[in-house]
């Protein structure tokens, strides 16, 4: 589905049918809706009169049959009972102009598209609210999404931006709306509905590219937390003065890991099960509950392994977090239900 301006594009997700599927089903429509006029003028032969002959066979009928819906009509051969003028007032009638609107069904079909996705756009887009865009459709973009998913987040909640249509109809093909464009534009986050979006996920493959969007997703959205993914640590400062709430360094996270797992293979496999959500321990940030306001991080429900406060990421030994204060949230290590 498209949208008009500077080559944007919007595609929602949609079952896809073969144009050969397609054509073949519309001409089994046709034989249908023919099969039927035959059959009705067959069960009532001597309700019709041949002007050749005076009499109406099965071959007739089936002639019959087919210059009626095709609307030839040569007039050779015409109902004469009052029954068979009813049959073709209430029945072949109808049949027939079913049958053209098959036969044009694709050049209508043509005409009407483009209406037809602006209509589909518009609502879509009127009903958009507090969902995730993700910008970039790659490696990062995709594995973001999964975790968003094991998190129980629906599909339709999920915008997807990437300037590559084959990455958008990927998208499509998964359950997820798209938009074809470059995302440093506001024009093109505007169609993903980034001003009423409550997260964006920034997973391009450059640095400079996620500073713009990002300054672009804070211009147009003041509330939405913005995560963003960056190569090189040295661009982490720019990204956070672009407007981003989080910054995580792939390339560095990366390198990291290589090298807790040659130092300490069951730490870096305890790393990657936290990681992966749903699978082994998970950990996971949530707010105090009443009773555990006044309480240390250790008499609190789950394992407590740090406690945000004001912004602040506190670890659970630090002085300041002796007690949980409301308002606080904490983060827990949650292990799995049986």
């Amino acid at each position: 589905m498209q949208d008009d301006l500077s080559g944007t594009r919007v595609r929602l997700p949609a079952l896809a049918i073969s144009p050969i599927r397609a054509v073949l089903r519309r001409i089994a429509y046709a034989c249908a809706a023919l099969g039927v006029v035959f059959l009705l003028v067959a069960l009532d032969l001597d309700g019709y009169k041949d002007s050749y002959d005076g009499k109406v066979s099965l071959l007739d009928a089936l002639y019959y049959a087919t210059v009626t819906v095709s609307t030839t009509g040569y007039g050779d051969i015409t109902p004469v009972t009052p029954l068979a003028r009813t049959v073709n007032i209430v029945a072949v009638t109808p049949l027939r102009i079913v049958f053209l609107v098959i036969l044009v069904g694709t050049t209508l079909e043509v005409l009407t598209q483009r209406t037809r996705d602006n209509f589909l756009i518009d609502r879509w887009r009127s009903r958009l609210r507090d969902h995730t865009v993700i910008v970039g459709y790659g490696t990062k973009g995709r594995a973001a999404i999964r975790t968003l998913l094991e998190n129980e987040r629906a599909k339709e909640s999920i915008v997807v931006i990437d300037p590559r249509g084959d990455a958008i109809e990927e998208a499509n093909g998964d359950g997820f709306a798209g938009v074809v464009g470059d995302a440093t534009r506001s024009d093109v986050q505007n169609r993903a509905g980034v001003s009423r979006a409550k997260e964006i996920i920034v997973a391009t493959q450059r640095d400079d590219t996620t500073a713009l969007v990002t300054l672009t997703a804070r211009q147009l959205n003041k509330r939405a937390t913005i995560v963003a993914a960056v190569r090189e640590a040295e661009n982490d400062p720019l990204i956070r003065q672009s407007g981003a709430d989080v910054v995580i360094t792939s390339s560095e996270a990366a390198g990291r890991m290589l090298g807790v797992a040659t130092q300490s293979p069951a730490v870096s496999a305890l790393i990657e099960d936290f990681l992966a959500y749903g699978k082994g321990l998970d950990l996971a940030e949530r707010p105090v509950k009443p009773h555990e306001i006044g309480r240390s991080p250790s008499q609190c429900d789950g394992v407590v392994v740090a406690v945000v406060r004001d912004g602040r990421i506190m670890t659970y030994a630090d002085q300041e977090v002796s007690s949980i204060m409301e308002g606080d949230r904490v983060l827990v290590v949650n292990a799995p239900q049986e």
